[in-house]
């Protein structure tokens, strides 16, 4: 197969997913603004341009102008089997504007969850670009609900996950020389969150619920994984707060070693405003890391209260710290948690059994198309 993906290209998912198809021999060409070190050699990588910020707004519109026909002429070149679409509002739109099909609109969770609600030019958006997919490819049940109201008709809607490849991710040793570089001690509690620092993320109420921890165990570390536009504001707070000792921002950290900072955690925590499925989620679960989650539609699917995790309000600090002191002071529940945990990954989310649903989906779409 031929493979043309409009997609992120500084998201470790997008990586996995196109990295998949060159391993498998097919040809893979990726457009997108940026990306990620990592990708596999085969793939053809298309840079979009982008213009300089002099005014930041302006620049920004201009510069989605531009790639409205940089996508429709790379299409054209490419001369691809299938295009798929990622973050309908975004890429999505951008793909279904070439007019190119078979066409594969992949829905994230805020695309359709937060931006059409917000703004009814998002809305006419997402509404355009998901009216010219041939499939829709998205990660819940939620979701597909929420993508139908915007009047895609169900039977064109797929759920397939992201995945968790459970040989990568599964129980790990805890490694003494990473606590050590942390600076954290090998009798330490460790709570880790991985979201990305965005305001939807809302790691804030974590750092907000960390001084109402420390007073019932001091000797609590924490771990916070990721980048994004609120980390200087976060860093800021945990100063404020007076907890920057027990604070690790370790920003990015790449797919490969994720396992191994996992590993040192009791507890992980998600404190999203809002989700698809998150795969942050389920690759903690993977790892058997006890999880405190938002009370969400989408964690609810992985996620039973009491039963392998703990379920908190949206922006409830005081509770999201009640339920981290409980699982820190609780050893035995944590392993159950965790047990259980993984082994509802193993049964419902492993990747390549959704990479495999992936490539079934494009072999039936291109043979229907062609046929």
């Amino acid at each position: 197969m031929k493979i043309c993906c409009v997609e992120c290209g500084d998201s470790i998912h997008t990586q996995r997913w196109v990295n998949y198809f060159a391993k498998k021999g097919d040809e893979v060409h990726l457009i997108c603004w940026e990306v990620l070190p990592g990708y596999d050699d085969s793939i053809h990588i298309h840079l979009l341009t982008k213009l300089a910020p002099r005014i930041w707004r302006i620049s920004q519109y201009l510069s989605f102008l531009l790639w409205l026909f940089q996508v429709r002429w790379l299409i054209r070149k490419i001369r691809p089997d299938i295009v798929e679409g990622h973050f309908v509002t975004v890429y999505g739109f951008l793909a279904a504007c070439s007019g190119f099909h078979p066409l594969i609109i992949v829905a994230w969770g805020s695309d359709i969850l937060i931006a059409p609600k917000q703004n009814p030019l998002w809305k006419f958006i997402a509404k355009y670009a998901l009216g010219k997919a041939d499939l829709v490819v998205c990660r819940s049940p939620m979701l597909k609900e929420e993508i139908s109201k915007l009047g895609v008709d169900p039977s064109k809607i797929k759920i397939i996950l992201i995945g968790v490849d459970t040989d990568e991710f599964h129980p790990l040793s805890r490694d003494a020389k990473l606590r050590e570089n942390l600076g954290i001690a090998a009798s330490q509690p460790v709570v880790i969150s991985t979201r990305s620092l965005y305001p939807v993320y809302n790691v804030e109420t974590l750092v907000k619920a960390i001084p109402l921890i420390l007073k019932e165990i001091p000797e609590a570390k924490f771990i916070i994984a990721g980048r994004g536009e609120e980390q200087s504001y976060l860093e800021n707070l945990a100063q404020e707060l007076g907890i920057s000792s027990d604070v690790r921002f370790i920003g990015w950290v790449s797919h490969d070693r994720l396992p191994e900072y996992l590993a040192l955690a009791d507890v992980y925590v998600s404190t999203s405003l809002s989700d698809g499925t998150s795969n942050s989620l389920l690759e903690a679960m993977a790892c058997e890391i006890a999880p405190v989650v938002t009370d969400l539609p989408a964690n609810r699917g992985w996620v039973t209260d009491s039963e392998n995790g703990f379920i908190v309000a949206v922006a409830d600090t005081r509770a999201l710290a009640e339920r981290i002191i409980y699982l820190i002071k609780d050893k035995e529940l944590r392993k159950r948690f965790g047990k259980i945990s993984r082994e509802i990954i193993k049964d419902k989310a492993e990747y390549h059994k959704e990479m495999e649903k992936r490539e079934k989906i494009y072999q039936e779409l291109i043979r229907s198309t062609r046929g």
